[in-house]
């Protein structure tokens, strides 16, 4: 079981073991997860790391003011995904209501969004009228967004190694994996062996019609099937969601941290209480 000192939480058949840090900077190590993950982790233990501190960790962070909108940027923008889907289509494959709200009240500084994401992933990505790529503009600072991470299974082994113990580490993302008929898949660019990915918009529009499985497990550092990772990785993402500073979209900025989205910095960010991974681990 679990020293009852140690902050966690039962998920079912789980215990959940937060890891909380400060904000993980650009270029910044990840000792402040490994260290207490090394302390608290047990053989057969998962670690299940978010996406965003992985990245910004490996400086995988984008100046979007940076990005000059074209044409194309422009009507992806404003006639595609705040109108298009905004108000026709969205509601019409019943896409979360959230989704909708937001893309109704897109910002002029999308525009430029939607053309880093066209000059780094292309019109197949860019035609999703949210959440493009995997791209996060929640939890970076100023006008700053954060890819993906990259080579995410090597990330995940590399960070097994270092902690020394027969444990599964596993980096996901928030972006759903669906499936139909037997077969799952994200529009997201990468993800485990057994997901179909880089799929972008049209596995966006296809999810819709499908079954939603919940997060996407991006790398892991043992050969799992599809099943037991996606379980693994809702149980840390169910986690999250009962965080009050959870960050989900960059409209929950000012919610949490006090700020506009465009005056976010890292010391704003720094000034709450992170959770960039959770232990789990099956209760006997």
């Amino acid at each position: 079981m679990i020293d009852k000192n140690i902050k966690h939480v039962i998920n079912g058949d789980y215990i959940v073991i937060p890891i909380e840090t400060g904000y993980i900077k650009p270029n910044e190590d990840l000792n402040s997860i490994i260290i207490p993950a090394r302390k608290l982790m047990e053989n057969g233990d998962y670690l299940v790391i978010a996406e965003t501190p992985i990245s910004s960790s490996q400086g995988r962070l984008v100046e979007e003011a940076e990005y000059k909108p074209s044409l194309t940027a422009k009507f992806l923008t404003t006639v595609w995904s705040k109108y298009l889907w905004g108000y026709i289509l969205g509601p019409l494959l019943k896409i979360k209501k959230r989704t909708i709200k937001n893309l109704r009240r897109l910002p002029e500084e999308t525009k430029a969004h939607k053309e880093v994401v066209l000059q780094l992933y292309g019109l197949k990505h860019a035609l999703k009228p949210a959440s493009e790529a995997g791209i996060d503009l929640s939890n970076a600072p100023g006008t700053c967004v954060s890819l993906l991470p990259e080579n995410p299974e090597k990330v995940a082994c590399d960070i097994k190694e270092e902690i020394g113990k027969d444990i599964c580490v596993m980096i996901i993302d928030t972006d759903a994996t669906y499936m139909k008929n037997g077969k799952y898949f994200t529009g997201l660019p990468i993800a485990i062996d057994g997901i179909k990915a880089d799929m972008g918009f049209f596995g966006y529009v296809k999810g819709q019609l499908s079954e939603n499985m919940g997060s996407t497990p991006l790398g892991c550092s043992e050969k799992i099937s599809v099943e037991e990772g996606l379980k693994i990785a809702n149980i840390a993402e169910d986690y999250q969601k009962s965080l009050s500073t959870e960050m989900k979209t960059i409209h929950s900025v000012k919610k949490v941290l006090g700020t506009s989205e465009s005056e976010v910095t890292i010391e704003a960010l720094d000034s709450i209480t992170h959770t960039p991974a959770v232990i789990i681990r099956k209760i006997n």
